[in-house]
């Protein structure tokens, strides 16, 4: 049971990642378009994207992930790099969390320069890295 909880885990973090990747990509376009109705078009995309694919898929990794973490207890309780990795996971949340906190600001018309949104943009691949090379290599 517990490699199909693992499928569907790679599987729904892999839906979340491609959302937190896309959505601070449209907040660059976003912030630097100076036409009403690009503005517009992108806040759409920018709402579906957070409500019909992150949050799902955050939620199913997030609750996958602790159903895996609850099975195996015993034997990840005293590792380092599951509490490593956890760590990472919060800050991906927070990640998750930010993109909505501007995506309600953009659409409230809020102006911001695209810059900030560039470096956000990086922050998940930043978290991505060492979560992959955590599980992966299990270096402590």
């Amino acid at each position: 049971m517990i490699l199909w909880i693992r499928a569907f885990h790679i599987i729904a973090f892999t839906a979340w990642f491609a959302g937190l990747f896309y959505i601070w990509r449209l907040f660059v376009y976003h912030a630097g378009s100076n036409s009403k109705d690009v503005r517009e078009q992108l806040a759409v995309m920018e709402r579906k994207l957070y409500k019909i694919i992150m949050r799902p898929a955050m939620f199913v990794t997030l609750f996958l992930g602790a159903w895996m973490f609850y099975l195996q207890w015993d034997a990840w309780r005293t590792q380092v790099w599951i509490w490593l990795k956890l760590v990472l996971v919060a800050g991906v949340v927070v990640n998750h969390y930010l993109a909505d906190y501007y995506r309600l600001r953009l659409l409230a018309g809020d102006a911001f320069n695209p810059k900030v949104f560039r470096f956000l943009n990086e922050m998940p691949t930043l978290l991505l890295i060492p979560i992959v090379i955590l599980v992966t290599v299990k270096p402590f």
